[in-house]
């Protein structure tokens, strides 16, 4: 029997929508998002997605802003894989969207989440037209940044196979799978194996899932071989009555429990990149 891959852990801890008004444990400020994430770091995370917040709260695409929240990351988490949003959800130019992507030297990030077309949230639509995609997909190229290939919908995995056809898309190639939000795939057992199964050769792969399939989609994922995305962006309890808040380092924690019981070791930052396709670290 060969051992179990160990386990990425992907912390999602800020996103665009939750603020602390809905559960105080969301980190708003680049001060808040870095020390959250050192807590995360330290109980098994080593990859980090990461969403800026401007000093009213609400998303921003701001390059300074991401610039001290990767550099507060990086301080407090040596190793550790940076992942940046260029999401359309709120933000629709090319300009805006990629910004993010031209920062320089320790901020620069190491990835940067590009997602594969529309779709319908319950309250809004993230727009993703083709020529957007593409052109994301470029300028990640150019700058030496891989794309993090957010799959809410079989289509979606299509068109990244269309991408990498065309070379648009190159390896290395890390996927996530997010399933149960409303508008987009279901989070059944069913779609996550059919998904994973159709990823193209070499594909490294996270599962995720939105709301009350978060602990659902991450278990499937851990016991499948796949890895996992994590974190208040998702979901904001610890149980599917929606009673108990939960906080970043207790959905990680959980997490690290369950890879246990399942004989998965946790990713080191280090381990996690070679998995991925990164360099190591600087000094690293």
């Amino acid at each position: 029997m060969t051992t179990p891959a160990k386990l990425i852990i992907n912390l999602a801890g800020t996103g665009m929508i939750p603020t602390q008004a809905d559960n105080p444990a969301v980190p708003i400020t680049p001060l808040q998002i870095a020390e959250d994430c050192a807590i995360c770091f330290g109980l098994g995370a080593s990859t980090f997605h990461l969403h800026a917040r401007d000093e009213s709260g609400q998303p921003s695409w701001r390059p300074e802003i991401f610039r001290e929240i990767v550099l507060g990351v990086r301080a407090r988490c040596p190793g550790a894989v940076i992942c940046v949003s260029t999401s359309g959800r709120t933000f629709k130019q090319f300009e805006e969207r990629a910004a993010v992507l031209d920062l320089e030297g320790d901020a620069k990030p190491d990835m940067a989440s590009l997602t594969l077309g529309s779709l319908n949230f319950p309250n809004q639509a993230s727009v993703n037209e083709p020529s957007m995609i593409q052109s994301l997909a470029r300028r990640m190229h150019e700058r030496g940044i891989v794309p993090e290939l957010e799959i809410f919908d079989f289509g979606m995995l299509d068109y990244a196979k269309y991408l990498i056809e065309r070379g648009i898309l190159h390896p290395p190639l890390f996927f996530n799978l997010l399933l149960g939000s409303l508008g987009a795939l279901a989070a059944t057992p069913f779609h996550l194996a059919a998904l994973s199964m159709a990823l193209p050769a070499g594909a490294s792969w996270a599962g995720a899932g939105i709301g009350r399939f978060q602990f659902v989609v991450n278990s499937m994922a851990v016991t499948m071989g796949g890895h996992v995305r994590v974190g208040l962006e998702d979901n904001l309890y610890l149980d599917t009555q929606r009673e108990r808040l939960a906080s970043n380092p207790a959905l990680v924690e959980r997490l690290a429990k369950l890879a246990e019981a399942a004989g998965r070791a946790i990713a080191t930052p280090a381990e996690a990149r070679a998995m991925i396709g990164l360099p190591p670290a600087k000094g690293g």
